[in-house]
């Protein structure tokens, strides 16, 4: 038992170690996996299955409706009627004024089946339509949240790459402050630097080790946001393609086509439903034809009819009908007519949401374009600013061995750096993310896919 138990406790900590691994994923990667692990993907695919169901349940009303029926009624009191024996022959011979008969039969049983088939009714091909449009209209909503996913999927990956980048930023100050720290230890114990400088150097490393556990913090969290939006467990480690956070050339075209984006086309066949509803709205002022058939078989007697025939007292016999009904609409208190303007005023408002939603469409993508061109720009001083801060790193440490720069000039080429080196990375940040809005803008998130 005590080498079962060792076998199963190793087998379990291998199982940990292997759930533990590092996952190596690139941006197409983390898209792939929350299209396909996402809650809202996973409710947007649902509602397609939806409206499948939903084209059913309008189709049902053109087919005919058979329901079958039955019944057992026992009358201990039989209803009685008095017919006047005047008004037969020989009447008045009679003693009693009255002849007594009683209604029906203690027992009644009756089963049978009815059809009814509409016609015409303009509701039903109205909602067919209605139905088949809804479907249609969920199938462009799940790409509108495939976009959305893609977008926030995105947006969170590439903050985890300026975080780590800030991170890695940090640590190479650090190294390089520590060998500074160093130097100044050497040369204060060899009588030829001061306490203070050694002092304002550890207090500097003290500072970069704050804002490196600051910096590794934020790396957590924006890793955490990461796999939210992928839908993947929290405790799974990560690691990310260096390569998706280069910076390439995009071309910019004058405009784009305002119709292919998935936005517009959400609201223009949000705008197909409402006239819809408006034509099934004026539906009810068409008249309504159906036809009804019907098919019964009725056992009447003294005694409990189930099972039993003539010769037990019991008479059974059939019945049919077929008919034709036809509704024709004349008034309704005018209920019909403020539907349909209802509906009009809805399609009104729809109108003037697709106008502003154009504009806002429009302006979106010249905001990307400024956003793209002005971070080409950024980008490449903020490279400049970096080699330039490098080299004044370099010069100052050379300076400072000879004695020819204070400490407080290597310190402040030593910020100058890192904050270089942060802009840079912010800058690369801002042309990701501009990016990102850029192919939103034209309808060209799928491509990252």
């Amino acid at each position: 038992m005590k080498k079962k138990f060792q076998i199963i406790l190793i087998l379990l900590l291998s199982f940990s170690v292997n759930a533990q691994e590092t996952a190596r994923i690139s941006l197409k990667d983390a898209v792939d996996y929350a299209l396909q692990n996402k809650s809202d993907a996973k409710k947007a695919q649902l509602q397609i299955e939806n409206s499948e169901y939903l084209i059913e349940e309008a189709r049902a009303g053109a087919f005919p409706s058979i329901n079958a029926h039955g019944g057992l009624t026992y009358n201990p009191i039989l209803q009685e009627t008095a017919i006047p024996t005047s008004g037969f022959p020989g009447g008045d011979q009679l003693s009693d004024p009255f002849i007594i008969l009683a209604m029906g039969q203690k027992w009644n049983s009756v089963v049978g089946v009815t059809l009814n088939q509409n016609l015409f009714d303009q509701t039903v091909f109205t909602g067919l339509k209605a139905a088949k449009t809804t479907r249609e209209f969920y199938r462009i909503n799940a790409q509108l949240t495939e976009e959305q996913i893609i977008e926030r999927v995105a947006t969170a990956y590439y903050n985890v790459f300026v975080q780590k980048e800030q991170l890695t930023t940090i640590e190479e100050s650090i190294e390089n402050m520590t060998r500074s720290r160093d130097v100044i230890k050497s040369l204060f114990e060899n009588g030829l630097a001061r306490e203070i400088d050694l002092d304002r150097v550890n207090v500097q490393l003290s500072n970069l080790n704050s804002t490196r556990q600051q910096l590794i913090n934020a790396v957590s969290l924006t890793e955490y946001a990461l796999k939210f939006y992928m839908g993947m467990p929290i405790a799974q480690p990560i690691e990310l393609y260096e390569n998706d956070f280069r910076v390439e050339q995009l071309l910019l075209g004058e405009s784009t086509n305002i119709e292919d984006r998935t936005e517009f086309k959400v609201l223009k066949k949000q705008q197909e439903l409402l006239q819809l509803q408006k034509e099934a709205n004026k539906a009810a002022f068409y008249p309504k034809l159906s036809l009804t058939a019907s098919y019964s078989y009725m056992g009447q007697g003294d005694r409990f009819p189930i099972g039993a025939n003539l010769n037990k007292g019991v008479y059974w016999s059939d019945f049919s009908s077929i008919g034709l009904n036809l509704s024709v609409p004349i008034f309704n208190g005018f209920a019909i007519k403020a539907r349909v303007s209802q509906a009009d005023i809805q399609l009104r408002e729809l109108e003037q949401e697709l106008a502003d939603t154009r504009l806002s469409l429009d302006l979106e993508y010249n905001n990307a374009k400024s956003r793209i061109e002005n971070s080409y720009t950024d980008i490449e001083n903020q490279q400049q600013n970096v080699d330039l801060a490098q080299k004044v790193v370099d010069n100052t440490e050379n300076n400072y061995k000879l004695g020819l720069a204070n400490l407080t000039d290597l310190i402040e080429s030593q910020n100058a750096l890192v904050s270089a080196k942060n802009n840079y990375s912010n800058a690369v940040l801002e042309f990701k993310l501009a990016e990102v809005q850029l192919l939103k803008s034209k309808g060209e998130l799928n491509t990252l896919k």
